[in-house]
C-alpha cells in the first residue's frame, strides 16, 4: 500500500518533497484497523505547485492523486500540505 501510494505521490507532484510515514501500528486495535498494517498514515509534502492555495485545496489534491485508497483501502491519512519557504 504504501509504495503504491508513493507512486501515485510522485506522478502527480512532479519534484515534490515528501514523507509518507505508515503509523498503523500506534493505531493497532482502534477503529478503522484491519488488520493489514497499513490502514493509517501521515504524508508531509512540500511541493512549488501549492503556492497560492489554500489548505482544503492542497488535501483535495492530494486525495485526488490518491484515488480511491483514502477511506476506501486506507482508513486515515494524515496531510500537512506546503509550498517552498513555508513553515
Amino acid at each position: 500500500m504504501q509504495r503504491e501510494m508513493e507512486e501515485l505521490l510522485t506522478a502527480a507532484f512532479p519534484d515534490a518533497n515528501f514523507t509518507l510515514s505508515n503509523d498503523s501500528a500506534t493505531h493497532r486495535g482502534h477503529a478503522g484497523d484491519d488488520g493489514s498494517g497499513e490502514s493509517h498514515f501521515s504524508l508531509s509534502i512540500e511541493w512549488a505547485g501549492f503556492a497560492g492555495q489554500n489548505r482544503v485545496a492542497r488535501q483535495r489534491a492530494v486525495n485526488k492523486a490518491l484515488g480511491d485508497l483514502p477511506g476506501q483501502r486506507v482508513h486515515a491519512l494524515a496531510i500537512r500540505a506546503t509550498a517552498p519557504g513555508e513553515g
